[in-house]
């Protein structure tokens, strides 16, 4: 790669010449020296004549404002005629790029974060969204007659973590900052031990939603000022993957496109601030499924949503390779008739090719309220179902992983085994879910099919 700057040289005769290319060599990864490019004399017709370049590369529109039309080259893919009424930096190609470079982050975690969203979207795995806040845990554990103090929350985390067989389904973990620098009762930090299983660890790193002004009652999610700093500490602790969930809603005037659209630029500031810092980012914008709706109006929210995040997500220049996708699953709302998981399957596949890129590679859904057994069925039906998905689609779930295992333990060491057996034949359910091989065979046992919608559900 080589950067032009603009020099000036001027002969005895008084005459000038434009010497516009200063030659140096940089790493994909270093970041060019400021350098003015085009600053030509007013009315220099050399200038004028020279300095209208096609240029292959260039950096974030936002450090660079320039006036350019945009044409296409047979050569190059993408150039763009670069103005020169004002002065610019320019980044010239020595040999062809590839396009991802122009687009998108490519600093030093860029294949990093590639190989890391891809292991957790392999196919047969999935992700234990175990993230939930201190009061959130709380209220689970409240359900079980259990306190909420660290010990207890401790040990249902272990409970999980160290389930014999069960991470050989898992690619991934969310934890919760407190669970990130906890250790099992034997004092092996969790991270080793999820390690060790071959899942990778994540963190939940928004900090709640706010009411968005001028909407009636909408939400926003907060935590970008500090988010770098926090990142790059969780990723020294372990973490390689994040976690930053939004919350849209339907109804008569809702989602405005007030919330759609600021709820997607926080997503893609968040998921740009964790690529930069090493942690896959997991992009959720979660429609709630509290309602009276039908399935098609939650299609055709779903729809706009997610094409409004992908666009968001690229004027931000996130690798899309190296982040995953966590959305709804397209269904009814809370108040409508239910339908056949096969019309799920349909609606929601729909909807994903319509607005999802191929780049991404995997959709981790959540579970959104659902019982254990019908997130697992609707993910089967998904996986069955023929047609494109270039993507795998696979889980991200809480409540519909720990529902009946949480029941089986109720808090007492001496129901750890029976707890862990719950545990293993849901993980073991969605495996299969995430192939299309479920039989139906984890269906029975107690809270299995006990819904898990709460309205207006808060982490």
């Amino acid at each position: 790669m080589v950067f032009g700057s603009r020099e000036k040289n001027s002969t005895a005769s008084g005459d000038q010449s434009h010497k516009f290319l200063t030659i140096k060599s940089i790493e994909n990864d270093e970041k060019p020296p400021s350098c003015t490019v085009l600053s030509p004399e007013p009315n220099c017709r050399p200038c004028l004549s020279t300095l209208t370049a096609s240029i292959s590369y260039f950096v974030s529109p936002r450090s660079l404002p320039i006036n350019s039309n945009p044409s296409h080259s047979p050569s190059i893919g993408l150039s763009l005629v670069c103005s020169i009424s004002r002065p610019r930096l320019v980044l010239l190609p020595t040999s062809p790029l590839q396009l991802e470079n122009m687009s998108a982050y490519c600093g030093k975690y860029h294949d990093e974060l590639i190989a890391n969203a891809t292991y957790i979207g392999t196919p047969g795995k999935g992700i234990l969204a175990a993230d939930e806040s201190t009061g959130t845990i709380g209220k689970r554990l409240a359900s079980i007659n259990v306190e909420n103090v660290e010990d207890n929350r401790r040990a249902l985390r272990e409970l999980l973590f160290c389930c014999p067989g069960a991470l050989q389904y898992l690619s991934g973990a969310i934890l919760f900052e407190e669970t990130l620098y906890q250790k099992t009762a034997s004092g092996k930090p969790f991270v080793d031990v999820l390690k060790e299983g071959g899942v990778l660890p994540g963190i939940k790193v928004d900090q709640g939603t706010i009411e968005l002004a001028g909407t009636n009652g909408e939400t926003t999610t907060q935590g970008h000022d500090d988010l770098g700093k926090r990142c790059k500490k969780y990723y020294e602790a372990g973490a390689r993957f994040a976690k930053w969930r939004a919350v849209l809603k339907i109804g008569p005037n809702e989602p405005s496109q007030l919330s759609i659209d600021a709820n997607a630029n926080g997503l893609a500031r968040y998921a740009i601030i964790c690529q930069e810092n090493g942690l896959v980012p997991i992009v959720e914008p979660e429609i709630l499924v509290d309602g009276p709706h039908d399935i098609k109006k939650c299609a055709c929210v779903t729809e706009r949503v997610l094409a409004a995040c992908y666009k968001a997500l690229n004027d931000h220049h996130v690798l899309l390779e190296g982040t995953l996708l966590k959305p709804n699953m397209v269904t009814p709302g809370s108040d409508s008739a239910k339908v056949a998981p096969e019309v799920i399957a349909e609606h929601t596949v729909r909807a994903l090719q319509r607005t999802v890129p191929a780049a991404v590679p995997a959709i981790v859904f959540l579970s959104g309220g659902q019982s254990e057994e019908e997130a697992t069925v609707n993910l089967n039906a998904m996986n069955k179902l023929k047609g494109k998905k270039p993507w795998s689609l696979s889980f991200s779930f809480g409540r519909a992983l720990q529902q009946s295992t949480l029941k089986a333990w109720a808090g007492k060491t001496e129901n750890m085994e029976k707890a862990r057996a719950a545990f293993l034949k849901r993980c073991k359910a969605n495996s299969e879910a995430t192939l299309g091989t479920y039989k139906g065979d984890a269906a029975g046992g107690e809270g299995v099919s006990e819904s898990l919608h709460v309205k207006d559900y808060k982490y």
